[in-house]
This record gives C-alpha cells, sequence and structure tokens, in this order.
C-alpha cells in the first residue's frame, strides 16, 4: 500500500523534503540537538534522522576518501556496537534537487546487539531490545560548505513486531518495515531541496 507524505520543513525552513505523515516530529515531545531533526513512527519503532554535522576529513581521493568518510559517520553512529554491523551495500545516490557535481552515497547495514548480561534467555531483557535494526545511512557531502548532511532511518526490528521469515538480508529479502524504509529514504532523495545555504555558516 502506497505511504502518504508530507514536506517538512527542517531547521527553520532552511531544508525541505517529503517525510512519511504518521511520523512525528520529536522535538515537540522532548529536546534535540540543534543540529539534528529527528522524526519517529507513530505507529511503529522507526525513526528518521537528519543531521548536519562537520565534514569528515579522510584520506585518498574521490569515490576512496568519500567511502572512508561513510564508513567513519557509521562508527561513529553505531559506536561501541561496532562489532554487530555488518554493511550490505552501498550505491552512489543522486538527489533531485542538488547539483550533481554533489556527492552522495547510501549504504544498508544492520546491527545486532550484544546479548544482555541476565543470558539470552532471559525474557525481560529479550523483549527490551531489538533482535536488530536495520540503517539506512545517506551522506551528502558538501564540501564547499565544509559540511555533511547525515540522513538515517533506523528500522528497529523488535520480536512480535515483523515477520522473521521474510528477512533474509543475505538473500535480498528486506521484508515489509526495511522496504517501508528504502522507500521513504527514495522520496528524500527526490524531495530534499537546500531553501538557505547561509544555514551551513552557523554549523
Amino acid at each position: 500500500m502506497p505511504h502518504s507524505f508530507i514536506k517538512a520543513r527542517l531547521f527553520d525552513g532552511a531544508l525541505e523534503c517529503d517525510l512519511p505523515d504518521n511520523f512525528a516530529d520529536v522535538s515537540t515531545i522532548r529536546e534535540v540537538p540543534d543540529n539534528q531533526e529527528v522524526y519517529l513512527d507513530k505507529d511503529g519503532f522507526t525513526s528518521i534522522i537528519i543531521e548536519i554535522t562537520q565534514r569528515v576529513d579522510a584520506p585518498g581521493n574521490g569515490l576512496e576518501r568519500d567511502g572512508r568518510a561513510l564508513t567513519i559517520h557509521l562508527e561513529e553512529l553505531v559506536g561501541d556496537d561496532a562489532d554487530g554491523v555488518k554493511v550490505w551495500n552501498t550505491t552512489e545516490t543522486q538527489f533531485s534537487h542538488l547539483a550533481e557535481s554533489i556527492p552522495a552515497y547510501t549504504l544498508i547495514a544492520t546491527q545486532t546487539p550484544k546479548p544482555p548480561h541476565g543470558g539470552a534467555d532471559d525474557p525481560s531483557r529479550r523483549s527490551a531490545a531489538p533482535d536488530f535494526t536495520a540503517l539506512i545511512l545517506t551522506l551528502v557531502r558538501l564540501e564547499k560548505e565544509n559540511t555533511d548532511i547525515l540522513i538515517t532511518i533506523n528500522v528497529p526490528h523488535i520480536n512480535g513486531a515483523y515477520d522473521e521469515d521474510d528477512v533474509d538480508m543475505a538473500l535480498g529479502r528486506h521484508g515489509e518495515l526495511i522496504g517501508n524504509a528504502v522507500e521513504y529514504a527514495a522520496r528524500i532523495w527526490s524531495s530534499f531541496e537546500v531553501k538557505s545555504w547561509r544555514l551551513f555558516d552557523e554549523v
């Protein structure tokens, strides 16, 4: 079933993109860092985070350099849980309303949490943590502005809330939740616009 989207004004309207209409602006219920916009699925656990960060300097040229920057951002995102992360694919990404000269990349990864201290068979602990979290991470590299934009869609897969038989990343079976997130990402790529480049002077 196709999803409905609304145009979201981000960072006081400096950026705009389409987001699913069943996602809520988290800043209305709790504090969010100034360099982030966070939206949460009202009917599930998926979240979308748009973050403006200082450009990561990585060695190498072109694709090699940008690939390393993407890896650095992913490692910072997952923190101490890096051992449980597997990247399934990485692709170059074109945004419809950004110049073709602006490089962008998207990866799909999964993060499996470490076994809880109480043991994997402790039902209270098992229900508290997702089986795994899928990540769709898009990096936009604005060299002149010395800025990286990160668009992260986090998709926790919690036991009982998804069909395990539908998900086999190794075979390319993403299941409904990740399939939805891929649709959200594609809509962001086609609708994302910078309305005020002065935003990046403030980072």
